[in-house]
């Protein structure tokens, strides 16, 4: 299929709030414990593991780019899925967000309760209560519908950043050259495992095609704001990632908030309160965000049959999905229950998020491919970053049930429905005892699945 011009944009962004926007949804919570879990199973390696999801992302934001800048459509990667693939592969990649993705929002939550707890001292047994009091405003303020803005949101990140700078200047000094030896203490499989775990951290390039239709020259200003974006999180990500190897050496891994750890090796005093705080401030930002699209998307699952219909309440412009959020709830609080009962282990929660997003990329490549004009720059990208999103499956491949089983649950509603809507039309084949049928008794609409049309939209990492 050929590409098709973006139609004339009527949008208020420009490329510096793109830019903002762009830095916002790739930088987050994954500074906090990225480079200590990473460090953990792979090692000094682990600094490999961030060049090769760097440069995974060159292709994969170029896509996106190419996808934003010539389709502008609030669905994003759901919507060029259904183009290309169908309304099967659409649905999977709704349930793929809703539950998969959804595995990192306790994350997020504990994320933040391990600064709040070591900036104040707190036993780490109170842990999960600090998480599940993290979790509360964002719930609350999103059942009456207040989000916080957009800039509040950059405001955050770029505080987080600030610190991070800070953090990574005062332990640069503590770094140690034999803390890089033995370079490869757990094999490429451990660098493989690395990989998996960034994904979650270099997640959120997709921003652009939910957003491309508020800028004023979205041709012009997607591609400029994605690569700005690439060069300042991947450059944050891979010194953040030498400077924790060098200074920490083996212990990068042990403790439980890697950033309070390099503040300690620089500024033991004002550095480390200013760490935890503003952990915990984006912890509650990300998570208010990220509330907000699930129960968004929860809500047009369901109004398309995709969900019980029962959750469809609330998914017109300016309503709240009370209903949607509270399912959000429900698959939130079993995520959060596994991970207390496992002792609060991060790293199965992170990989089912990112294998999630790594199967949601791969089908949005996929759908690329055969989307944009055939031997284009674009296309080129489509194709590297399909292969490369490919090959990312196969690394997770030990985190990629719960995926799998959301695939064959969205392959099942397409069986069922077809089944139902075939019964449907035979019913209204078959004359009535007594009488004729009506013409017009009944008219299942049905599109190229055999199936009601399908409309869901995925939220940003």
């Amino acid at each position: 299929m050929g590409s098709t011009l973006a139609p004339p944009s009527h949008g208020h962004l420009g490329v510096v709030q793109g830019t903002a926007l762009y830095i916002a949804s790739v930088l987050g919570t994954g500074l906090l414990v990225l480079p200590g879990l990473a460090a953990d199973v792979a090692g000094p390696a682990s600094i490999v593991s961030v060049l090769a999801v760097l440069l995974l992302s060159v292709p994969l934001a170029g896509t996106f780019a190419v996808l934003a800048s010539r389709y502008p459509d609030p669905g994003g990667v759901a919507s060029y899925v259904r183009r290309a693939l169908g309304g099967t592969a659409a649905r999977a990649a709704g349930y793929w967000f809703l539950f998969g993705v959804c595995a990192g929002a306790p994350v997020v939550g504990v994320l933040g309760a391990e600064y709040v707890a070591a900036i104040a001292g707190i036993d780490r047994a109170m842990v999960p209560v600090i998480a599940a009091a993290i979790f509360a405003p964002p719930f609350v303020a999103n059942a009456f519908g207040v989000r916080v803005a957009g800039w509040v949101q950059f405001v955050l990140t770029a505080l987080l950043l600030a610190v991070v700078v800070t953090v990574v200047a005062l332990a640069a000094p503590a770094v140690e050259p034999q803390n890089f030896q033995p370079f490869l203490p757990h094999g490429w499989a451990g660098v493989g495992t690395a990989i998996s775990l960034f994904v979650w951290a270099f997640a959120g390039w997709e921003v652009g095609t939910h957003i491309s239709g508020e800028f004023r020259d979205p041709r012009r200003a997607i591609p400029i704001a994605t690569g700005i974006a690439l060069v300042v999180t991947g450059a944050c990500y891979l010194v953040l990632q030498v400077i924790t190897v060098g200074a920490l050496g083996g212990a990068a891994g042990e403790g439980q908030v890697p950033l309070l750890d390099l503040a300690r090796l620089g500024s033991p005093g004002v550095g480390t309160i200013a760490v935890g705080v503003i952990a915990a401030i984006v912890a509650l930002g990300v998570m208010n965000a990220y509330l907000a699209a699930f129960a968004k998307l929860g809500a047009s699952l369901a109004s398309n049959g995709d969900l019980p219909r029962w959750f469809s309440k609330g998914l017109e412009s300016g309503a709240v999905p009370r209903r949607a959020l509270a399912l959000t709830a429900g698959v939130v609080t079993v995520y959060f229950a596994l991970m207390v009962w496992s002792g609060l282990e991060l790293t199965p929660f992170i990989l089912v998020h990112t294998s999630s997003m790594v199967s949601i990329y791969a089908l949005g490549m996929v759908a690329a491919v055969r989307l944009l004009e055939r031997w284009s720059l674009g296309w080129w990208l489509a194709v590297i970053a399909a292969v490369l999103c490919g090959g990312m499956l196969v690394l997770a491949l030990g985190s990629l049930l719960p995926a799998a089983l959301l695939a064959v649950a969205a392959v099942l509603v397409t069986a069922v429905r077809r089944a139902r809507a075939r019964r449907a039309v035979r019913r209204g084949a078959e004359p009535e005892r007594g009488g004729p049928q009506p013409a017009n008794r009944l008219r299942p609409h049905v599109d190229q699945d055999g199936q009601a049309d399908v409309r869901a939209s995925a939220p940003s990492a």
